[in-house]
């Protein structure tokens, strides 16, 4: 599945107040404290103030040297467990390890957040970015899917503790492209018991696709192939049946115009395919139900 990193940043603090929140990770420049030279080397750094390490580590951010922006948030969370920029600096720790792909270790840094900043403002955010590196994660249709599983628990935990946030909504259309990776896996499965004439076993991973993933595109080839292995099996009624759904359904589809043949090849349709139906996904489950 081709993911785009999202690079969404966190509430940023300054000893001048809260800034409002960012989207744009360039924007950090902003944060950066007018204290003259802001020049950082790549080696561990010197023990500042806590309000200098914080604003060097947002530089190295800014910058793309992820790994001294995390080496800076360290040594200031260690050296300044009390500071009111610990809290942030554990945050913008765990999104400079989601940068580097470190995904475990940002999943941990944002769990310690979460569990020490309950109550934060930047829950939210924290809860999203945490869903973001199991999402990061997602192997190909080819390997198991368990990350996948793991990525919408996270994501709907998001929706479920924020409904109303921007989070939330990204989160909705991440799951919709989980669920269409997981009908994908589901797929791939079948067709291969379906090549190797285990039958059954392919009608249950199409069936779980059109009744659990309905609203993906795997439906109407998924329906298609149940066509083809009923036909394979001598069921004819359920593959008649069944392609009466796609028909309703998908009528305009590649894959009803094979199903279409594969029926009328076995004398079990006839006549010109019907128009497009403008009932919708509701039609869809009626169809379905009504005729197993």
């Amino acid at each position: 599945m081709s993911r785009r990193r999202t690079r969404h940043i966190p509430l940023l603090r300054r000893s001048g107040g809260i800034l409002p929140r960012l989207l744009a990770l360039p924007a950090l420049g902003l944060l950066v404290a007018c204290n003259g030279n802001s020049a950082i080397v790549e080696h561990a750094p010197r023990v500042g103030s806590a309000e200098t390490l914080y604003n060097h580590g947002v530089d190295a951010l800014r910058s793309n040297r992820y790994v001294l922006a995390t080496i800076q948030f360290d040594v200031l969370q260690r050296n300044y467990p009390y500071s009111q920029y610990t809290a942030n600096a554990q945050l913008m720790e765990g999104y400079s390890d989601y940068l580097q792909s470190k995904y475990p270790e940002a999943v941990q840094q944002l769990d310690r957040f979460l569990e020490l900043h309950p109550t934060s403002s930047d829950a939210a955010y924290a809860f999203y970015l945490r869903a973001l590196c199991y999402y990061e994660q997602i192997a190909d249709v080819q390997r198991d899917q368990q990350g996948t599983v793991e990525s919408m628990d996270a994501l709907e935990e998001v929706i479920t503790r924020f409904p109303q946030t921007p989070y939330a909504r990204d989160a909705q259309l991440k799951i919709d492209l989980c669920r269409d990776h997981l009908a994908g896996k589901e797929m791939l499965v079948g067709r291969f018991y379906q090549e190797q004439r285990n039958y059954q076993a392919a009608v249950n991973r199409y069936q779980r696709v059109v009744q659990d993933f309905q609203t993906t595109n795997h439906v109407p080839e998924a329906l298609e192939r149940l066509v083809e292995v009923y036909l394979d099996l001598g069921l004819l009624e359920q593959a008649r049946k069944t392609g009466a759904v796609l028909a309703y359904n998908y009528p305009d589809s590649k894959w009803y115009r094979d199903a279409y043949d594969h029926l009328r090849d076995h004398h079990l349709i006839k006549g010109v395919p019907p128009h497009a139906s403008k009932q919708g996904r509701n039609a869809f489950s009626r169809a379905w139900h009504s005729v197993f």
